[in-house]
């Protein structure tokens, strides 16, 4: 991130005087249209849940692509390119992740897309984009078949060239959870939960293999249906297992009655759970027994990152209703990865986007490298992130509280 341009914005953010400008006509290229101020317009689509259950994580994700198409505009990060946001909604659902997949495809201004949320929805969007040259950058997705192939534990093989994301994967995130569990906590036995989702099944999968591994014993398995909230069935099993721990492969809007009546049954133990399970949203839910639970997320807590710090400022200086949530700031940093590429692609091109700027921009995405809100941004041979880091996060005092940063050591 440019700390120039960031101090510079916070005092406009504040006056809201940033303004998009609005975008003229569709060409026939793919390469952005006349924006009216005798520059060009590019798209950075959105794909989020914007309403329903998980809508405070996917809002926090419109905001801060927002936030970061605002300050390449502020700033005229990429000379005569000004960028605006069309925010999507897919209501955590596969198909509507594909209908807005095609819809973001048939823009021609649209020339890189921050999102999904959810894993399950990235897997009924990836080939949409790839066939149409159109990069992906995701804040959130962290299944490793995304951009390692369904065989990824044996073998991994890039399906789409496309695909990108800012965020670490549950290969690493799963078994973090593990060792701190195993090692930190000292405990002993497990009962795991799913609720048999792409992103869920696949964490609790890895964290399962980690945990046994480390020498922990599993003492019982069960898969929940997401669509109900009644888990006193799931709660009573819990409780005559025996386990000191629950880990629960899912997100906050099962996890939160979860913890709460698996307490209620009698079993005085924590839940623990990945990055779907961490935000505010989790701890209403779960109520005051919920303290003492516990959830990994991707990266180090944004707000005690020195890199973070402008971002966090500016965008409660933007005034935006909803907070910043799990994935704000990779998603500012997914949404600054696109621009960075437009700006190499613009550069490349004697200052102009060319005809086949939505192949170019993809192309270009490979070698993107920049100081970002999480951290350094940059990308391996098959889209993931490179900074591998993650936290352990605790419920106290009706807040999350950072416990434990690290890699995972494999």
């Amino acid at each position: 991130m440019r700390q120039r341009s960031l101090i510079a914005i916070t005092a406009a953010l504040a006056a809201g005087a940033l303004t998009l400008t609005a975008c003229g006509s569709r060409d026939d290229n793919g390469g952005g249209s006349d924006s009216g101020n005798g520059g060009t317009t590019v798209v950075i689509g959105v794909d989020a849940p914007l309403t329903g259950d998980l809508s405070a994580l996917g809002l926090g994700i419109k905001n801060s692509a927002d936030l970061a198409a605002k300050t390449a505009n502020k700033e005229k990060f990429v000379e005569g390119v000004t960028f605006k946001i069309e925010a999507l909604d897919d209501q955590a659902q596969p198909s509507s992740g594909q209908q807005n997949a095609t819809k973001l495809v048939a823009n021609d201004d649209v020339l890189g897309v921050v999102g999904p949320l959810n894993s399950s929805v990235a897997e009924s969007m990836q080939k949409v984009f790839d066939d149409a040259k159109l990069v992906q950058v995701s804040p959130a997705n962290t299944n490793p078949a995304l951009s390692q192939g369904q065989d990824w534990q044996k073998s991994q093989t890039r399906p789409y060239k496309s695909y990108f994301r800012t965020s670490t994967t549950d290969a690493i995130q799963g078994p973090f959870a593990a060792q701190y569990l195993y090692n930190d906590s000292k405990k002993r036995k497990v009962f795991v939960i799913d609720d048999k989702k792409t992103y869920g099944a696949g964490l609790a999968a890895t964290f399962t293999t980690e945990f046994k591994k480390l020498g922990g014993k599993v003492v019982g398995t069960e898969h929940i249906n997401p669509d109900t909230k009644d888990f006193s069935a799931v709660a009573t099993k819990v409780k005559n297992s025996g386990a000191d721990v629950v880990y629960y492969g899912g997100e906050y809007p099962q996890a939160g009655p979860l913890s709460k009546q698996i307490k209620a049954a009698g079993a005085k133990i924590p839940l623990v759970g990945g990055d779907g399970i961490y935000s505010a949203d989790f701890i209403k839910l779960a109520g005051a027994s919920g303290t003492g639970d516990l959830a990994t997320s991707v990266g180090a807590p944004v707000e005690e990152l020195p890199s973070a710090k402008e971002f966090v400022a500016n965008y409660k200086a933007a005034g935006y209703k909803e907070a910043y949530e799990a994935y704000g700031g990779y998603s500012y940093d997914s949404a600054w990865a696109v621009i960075e590429a437009v700006k190499k692609v613009v550069e490349d091109n004697d200052g102009k986007l060319p005809d086949d700027a939505r192949e170019k921009v993809t192309a270009a995405m490979q070698n993107v490298s920049f100081d970002g809100v999480t951290g350094k941004v940059s990308f391996d041979e098959y889209g993931d992130a490179t900074n591998k880091q993650l936290t352990v996060y605790a419920v106290e005092n009706g807040d999350w509280k950072d416990v434990k940063s690290g890699t995972f050591t494999g």
